[in-house]
């Protein structure tokens, strides 16, 4: 992809379907049910509606795309875990023994593992080879890429989204793995925002307190020497973010091209999903954030979304591990949708809700239609 295929590809993005949200929304008011009663499921099933154009949707065919990629930070000793642990995880889901292709094996849910960076010349079955380069570059003393790598690694995510659309994916997770990329996330995200880095580094897999520090300061000088446009994702990106970043950011972009529902993981998906809405708002209208990351600047970038994430477990792995859940959650909001009788079906005289569906529900917008 080059940077006119992706102005196009932008340009042709539209909003979720107003209309079939509101025939949703209407559908969840005449189930038997009191209004609201089943909470952020009702959201999730007309917001799914939005995003396929239909009322009734199913949830069988499930991918998780994994995009995977080196970062040359970690030379400045912001991550605990060795480099070459990027290569060995990507091997192992390729096995179905990490935490994120467990679950998905045991749900039921396809795999898809993409080296866009992995810093090696080697490859294996089962890892899609779609590598731009071998890792990225030190952003504490230069730019991360140039700026055509990034969005060529953008064109490999939207690809990913392209061929689940062909394949008949009806929900895509999107993931990745690379040791040090809670930091260039950090990084993007402070750029996107403003935010103070300190407000949005973690401690990723676990730092101690001067390698803590010792991170927020590297954020703050790759910031200070590469001085991204903020008002330009793909040039933040480029400068002091990822190839698995930039990957994300494209699959984000081709699940709103073809009207998939694209769900984010933790905090480093969330921030490639931010970097997605910034170049094109309607992309926003397409994503499912699953859970609530740990990391400390999760908080800043969902609310830079406007979305907030349907679980609350205290996770903080990666690498797509909140999909598979969501998807369980998703196939509930569409059961519930698509099988329960309405009060007409079940034979109920729903007159006695009418007092109670005059008064504004606080709890639910329906994703804010």
């Amino acid at each position: 992809m080059n940077e006119n295929e992706l102005k196009s590809l932008i340009s042709e993005i539209r909003p979720a379907s107003r209309a079939a949200m509101e025939l949703a929304a209407k559908r969840q008011s005449e189930l038997a049910k009191p209004p609201g009663s089943l909470g952020r499921l009702e959201e999730l099933s007309v917001r799914i509606a939005g995003m396929t154009g239909s009322v009734k949707n199913e949830m069988e065919k499930r991918r998780i795309a994994v995009f995977v990629a080196d970062n040359g930070v970690v030379d400045e000793g912001v991550a605990v875990t060795p480099k070459d642990v990027t290569l060995k995880q990507a091997v192992n889901m390729t096995r179905h023994v990490t935490g994120m292709s467990t679950l998905a094996e045991f749900f039921g849910d396809e795999t898809r593992i993409i080296d866009v960076g992995i810093d090696s010349d080697e490859e294996f079955e089962g890892i899609i080879n779609r590598k731009i380069r071998r890792g990225t570059g030190n952003i504490r003393s230069g730019a991360a890429m140039t700026r055509e790598e990034a969005v060529a690694a953008i064109g490999v995510g939207v690809g990913a989204a392209k061929r689940a659309k062909t394949d008949g994916v009806q929900a895509l997770g999107i993931g990745e793995m690379g040791i040090g990329n809670t930091t260039t996330s950090a990084a993007v995200l402070a750029a996107l925002t403003g935010a103070d880095p300190a407000n949005v580094t973690g401690r990723g897999s676990g730092l101690t307190d001067a390698a803590f520090y010792k991170k927020v300061s590297v954020i703050r000088e790759a910031l200070s020497w590469n001085m991204p446009d903020v008002r330009d994702p793909v040039d933040i990106i480029a400068k002091v973010g990822g190839l698995d970043i930039a990957a994300m950011t494209g699959a984000f972009l081709g699940c709103a091209y073809e009207r998939i529902p694209a769900v984010a993981d933790g905090f480093i998906s969330t921030v490639a999903a931010l970097c997605a809405v910034r170049l094109c708002p309607e992309t926003r209208d397409f994503v499912i954030l699953s859970h609530a990351s740990r990391e400390l600047g999760y908080v800043i970038a969902t609310r830079a979304l406007g979305l907030a994430p349907y679980l609350a477990l205290d996770m903080r792995l990666g690498e797509g591990s909140g999909c598979p859940l969501a998807f369980q959650l998703m196939r509930a909001a569409c059961a519930v949708m698509n099988n329960m009788a309405t009060f007409e079906e079940a034979r109920i005289d729903d007159g006695y809700l009418d007092e109670i569906r005059r008064q504004p529900d606080p709890g639910s917008n329906f994703g804010g239609i």
